[in-house]
């Protein structure tokens, strides 16, 4: 299982939402480059990027920020946020991203999201985030009436990398994951998951773990940016 830590751009600024609101901001650094470094050395073998204000407008704005990312590691990196059309994926991928996720247009237009992970074969991620089991797109600003489970099983034939299921209720607060319903999902699909969402300590992690379905690994924000989780224990506990 691999350990994501995530960097929440806004503003060009490394932030963490309590419960995606971008009003409750809190930022934890204003050089992402350098805090992706410390990941890095950290141990991670990946990192996981939002651009926040990209997700809201439809199209990336941390741009500069992403790049300053990739110059300042070698770690593969993954990126949501702002992604909806074929020619914005193209580009992060050949700007060294080694995985786009798709979130709303996962929604909005499902036949895009198979173009891709036909085109880039392991490089395209299904971003579904959830409130009370229902999707909720343009960076969580709009509920649907979606089910979770029913749009991951869509995917079921699209060659996706991975499905991160976030719960949007636990993102930030500190409280745990979903672990319940993560393992459900990950139990009704072939496609890799990572768990997102209120992964706040070791114990999360071993909860995760032992949760009794396969998952690819767990995205953590805040709980490493206030010291609650040492990346580097979390690392080793998940090597086991």
């Amino acid at each position: 299982m691999i350990l994501y830590p995530a960097i929440d751009l806004k503003d060009g600024q490394c932030v963490r939402l309590l419960k995606g609101e971008m009003s409750a901001a809190t930022v934890f650094n204003d050089n992402p480059a350098a805090q992706a470094r410390a990941f890095q050395d950290a141990g991670c073998k990946w990192i996981h990027l939002v651009d926040l204000n990209g997700a809201f407008a439809g199209a990336p704005v941390n741009g500069a920020a992403v790049d300053a990312i990739l110059a300042a590691i070698d770690v593969p990196a993954q990126l949501g946020g702002g992604i909806r059309d074929m020619a914005t994926i193209e580009t992060w991928l050949s700007k060294g991203l080694a995985r786009v996720i798709l979130g709303t247009v996962a929604v909005e237009n499902p036949d895009l999201v198979r173009q891709a992970a036909r085109a880039f074969p392991g490089q395209v991620a299904v971003g579904i985030d959830a409130r009370n089991g229902k999707v909720a797109t343009k960076g969580w600003a709009q509920d649907t009436d979606v089910d979770v489970t029913d749009l991951a099983k869509s995917f079921e034939d699209a060659g996706v990398a991975a499905i991160i299921y976030t719960d949007i209720n636990r993102d930030g607060a500190m409280q745990g994951p979903n672990v319940a319903a993560t393992a459900a999902l990950s139990k009704a699909v072939s496609i890799p998951i990572i768990a997102s969402g209120g992964v706040s300590s070791l114990d999360d992690l071993t909860a995760l773990k032992n949760c009794g379905a396969s998952l690819d690994g767990a995205i953590s924000g805040r709980a490493l940016y206030d010291g609650a989780i040492d990346l580097a224990q979390a690392i080793a506990l998940w090597d086991r």
